[in-house]
C-alpha cells in the first residue's frame, strides 16, 4: 500500500520534511497547516518540489472547530474553511481533515453537527475538496469514532467522509472492531501512532508521547487489519506528535518512520491470512535468532580487556590470519578483541554476532527494513557475515547456526591455545547496550522488526545520575538477550556496556578468578546486612557470598547469583548463575552496581 506521513512527526522547515520523507521512500505526506504558514515558498513551489521528490500531497490538516457551534460561528467557519479550499487547490491536495470541535462547540447534538458538516460539503465540491472528520479522543462532544461516523452518515454528502486515528481510538479505550461496520469507500484517511501505556490526561499523552508503529503498547496490527476489512485503499500514513522526533534528525526519523510502517504492513498482513487481498508488502520471512555468536569489543590496546578474559578462564584461541583481531573462548562464549580502526579508543562493545538459520534472508529483511549496511574487509578464503548498523551504532553481524561447537569463521584465528582447565562459563547470558536518549524508541523496533526480538516490559532502576530506564528484547527460548538501557536525561556519558556470562558453579569461578587476581565490582556491607533481611540466608551461605563479592536475588522461578568485575574503558563483565527457573537479571541488585561505578 502506498505510505505517507505527517510533516508534524519530523524537526526542520517544511522543505527539509519533504526532503527527507522523499530520500526515506515515503509516497506521500500530510502537509500540517503551521509548517507551511511557516514556509517562504509559496504553495505552487511546494507543490512543484513535491512533484520533483515524486512525493504525493495525502492530506492538509488540521481544520479545527467546524460543527456543533451557532450560526455566527459557523458563517465564520464557512469563510475560513473556503480560504483553506482556496489555498489546496494552489497545493494541489483534494483532502482535508476537519477535527471534531474541542474549543468553540456549544451544541451537543448529531444533526446539528451533520448539518453544518453538509454545508461545508457542499461549499468544498465547489472546490473538488474531500473533508475527512475525525473523532478527537479530547473533542468536547464528539469525541468516539463511532459518533463521528453516524455524525457522517446522518450528513449523507459524497465529499464528507471520516479519518481513523488510532490514537484518538486506542487511548480512550474503543473498541475497533465496529470500524468494519463503516464503507471503505467512505474511510477517508486513516492515521497511525503507537504510544506507550500511560495513565495521564489524553491530550498531553497525545501531544508528547506518541510512537511509531511497534515502539509503543498498542496493537496496531489488529487495528490495521479491521481498517483494511472495510476496504479502504488509501495511503498508510503516520501521525506522530512526539518531542524527541522533533529535534532530531529528520532524515534518520523519516527512514525510522517508514521502517515502522514497512514492519507493521507485514505484521497485519498476518493478522489477516488468507483475507490479505489489501495490497500489504510481506517481508522476508525468517526465525528469531537461536544464538549469540559472539560479542566484540573494539579499542586501541585490547590488553587490559584480555588479563580480564584470562582470570576468567577465556582461552586465547589466536590472532586473526589477515586482521588485528584476537578471539577468546570459554564453553560457547566467544569474545572477539578487535584493534582495527580503532585509534584514540578505550574497549566498549562494537558488535554482536546472532545465529540464524538463513543469513541471506534475514539480512534481506534488514536491508527490507532499511537497516544501515556494514562493510568490513575481507579476502579470499574468508569467511563474509552480513551485517548491518543498529540505532546505537551496534553492529549487528549474521551468522549461520554452527553444526557443530564453533561457527566456521573461528578457523581463521591462528596461533592460538586450548582450554588448561575447566570452563566454568557455558555461554553468553545476555548483552547489555546503552542507548541515548533520542534512539531508546528507535532501538526497540529496531531489534524487534529486524530481528524478531521480543521486548520486554520496562523497568526503572534507580541510580546516583537518576533513573536509569532498562527495557530487555529476548527471544522466546532465552537464548538471546539484549538489555537496552537508556541513559539518564541530561547524562552523555559515564554508563558503561557489559557483557554477561552464564555459569554452573559461580563460586569455583569466582575462586578461581579470585586466585587469578581478578578485580571485583566491590560491595558494601550494607547490601549483605539488607540481603539477611529480606531473605534469611543459611548463614554459611551469607558469608561465602560476602567473602567473595557474590550478589543475590531470588523470585518464585529460582534464584540469581551474578558478580561484576571492574570497568575497562567503557565495558565491564558480569558472570551469573541461574538456579531453577529464575529469569530475570538481578534488577533489585542494580543501584548497587551502579553506585560502585561512579566515578570518585
Amino acid at each position: 500500500m502506498r505510505t505517507s506521513i505527517a510533516t508534524v512527526c519530523l524537526s526542520g522547515t517544511l522543505t527539509q520534511k519533504m526532503q527527507a520523507c522523499a530520500d526515506a521512500g515515503f509516497d506521500g505526506i500530510e502537509v500540517f497547516e503551521p509548517d507551511l504558514v511557516a514556509a517562504p515558498q509559496s504553495p505552487e513551489e511546494i507543490r512543484a518540489l513535491a512533484d520533483r521528490l515524486g512525493l504525493t500531497l495525502d492530506l492538509f490538516q488540521p481544520f479545527r472547530d467546524a460543527e456543533g457551534v451557532d450560526a455566527a460561528t459557523f458563517a465564520a467557519n464557512l469563510r475560513r474553511a473556503e480560504a483553506k479550499f482556496s489555498l489546496m487547490q494552489r497545493l494541489g491536495m483534494d483532502t482535508m481533515l476537519v477535527c471534531s470541535n474541542v474549543g468553540t462547540a456549544t451544541v451537543d447534538d448529531d444533526a446539528t453537527s451533520a448539518a453544518q458538516l453538509r454545508e461545508l460539503g457542499d461549499l468544498a465540491a465547489a472546490y473538488d475538496v474531500r473533508l475527512a472528520f475525525e473523532a478527537l479522543a479530547w473533542g468536547r462532544f464528539v469525541d468516539d469514532y463511532r459518533r463521528a461516523w453516524r455524525i457522517v452518515e446522518l450528513a449523507d454528502h459524497p465529499q464528507v467522509g471520516v479519518c481513523l486515528d488510532s490514537f484518538h481510538i486506542l487511548s480512550r479505550g474503543h473498541d475497533p472492531k465496529e470500524i468494519e461496520q463503516i464503507p471503505g469507500e467512505k474511510v477517508f484517511f486513516l492515521q497511525l501512532a503507537d504510544a506507550p501505556l500511560l495513565s495521564m490526561d489524553v491530550l498531553s499523552w497525545s501531544r508528547h508521547h506518541r510512537l511509531f508503529p511497534g515502539e509503543g503498547g498498542f496493537d496496531l496490527a489488529a487495528f490495521l487489519a479491521h481498517v483494511l476489512r472495510t476496504g479502504y485503499d488509501g495511503p498508510l500514513s503516520l501521525e506522530v506528535f512526539n518531542d524527541t522526533f522533533r529535534q532530531t534528525d529528520p532524515d534518520r526519523t523519516a527512514r525510522q518512520a517508514l521502517r515502522s510502517l514497512r514492519w507493521l504492513e507485514d505484521q497485519a498482513a498476518g493478522r489477516l491470512g488468507s483475507e490479505a487481498g489489501s495490497g500489504l508488502a510481506r517481508l522476508p520471512e525468517v526465525a528469531e535468532p537461536s544464538g549469540l555468536d559472539f560479542v566484540e569489543v573494539r579499542a586501541e590496546d585490547t590488553g587490559d580487556v584480555e588479563v580480564v578474559l584470562e582470570q576468567l578462564g577465556f582461552t586465547f584461541r589466536g590472532r586473526h590470519r589477515s586482521k588485528a583481531v584476537g578471539l577468546w573462548t570459554q564453553g560457547g562464549a566467544r569474545v572477539v578483541l578487535n584493534e582495527q580502526q580503532a585509534r584514540d579508543l578505550s574497549p566498549a562493545i562494537a558488535a554482536v554476532g546472532v545465529e540464524v538459520a538463513d543469513p541471506a534472508t534475514s539480512a534481506a529483511r534488514a536491508e527490507r527494513l532499511l537497516a544501515p549496511t556494514v562493510h568490513r574487509r575481507t579476502y579470499a578464503g574468508e569467511e563474509r557475515l552480513a551485517a548491518f548498523s543498529s540505532p546505537d551504532g551496534t553492529e549487528v553481524f549474521l551468522g549461520r547456526v554452527p553444526d557443530g561447537p564453533d561457527a566456521t569463521w573461528t578457523e581463521e584465528f591462528r596461533l592460538g591455545g586450548t582450554a588448561s582447565g575447566p570452563e566454568l562459563v557455558t555461554h553468553v547470558d545476555h548483552v547489555n547496550l546503552v542507548q541515548p536518549w533520542q534512539h531508546y524508541d528507535e532501538a526497540v523496533l529496531f531489534y524487534s522488526s529486524v530481528l524478531g526480538l521480543a521486548p520486554q516490559a520496562p523497568l526503572d532502576v534507580a541510580g546516583p545520575v537518576g533513573l536509569v530506564r532498562s527495557k530487555v528484547m529476548r527471544s522466546t527460548d532465552g537464548s538471546v538477550r539484549l538489555a537496552l538501557n537508556l541513559l539518564p536525561a541530561g547524562l552523555v556519558t559515564g554508563l558503561p556496556q557489559h557483557v554477561a556470562f552464564a555459569c554452573d558453579d559461580i563460586v569455583a569461578l569466582a575462586e578461581r578468578a579470585r586466585s587469578r587476581g581478578l578485580r571485583f565490582l566491590p560491595v558494601p556491607d550494607n547490601y549483605y546486612d539488607d540481603l539477611d533481611a529480606r531473605f534469611d540466608l543459611d548463614p554459611e551461605f551469607l558469608s561465602t557470598l560476602r567473602s567473595l563479592g557474590l550478589l543475590y536475588d531470588r523470585d518464585a522461578g529460582g534464584e540469581f547469583l551474578h558478580f561484576y568485575t571492574a570497568t575497562v574503558g567503557q565495558v565491564f563483565f558480569e558472570v551469573v548463575e541461574r538456579r531453577g527457573a529464575y529469569d530475570g537479571y538481578g534488577a533489585p541488585n542494580a543501584p548497587v552496581r551502579l553506585a560502585a561505578q561512579m566515578p570518585g
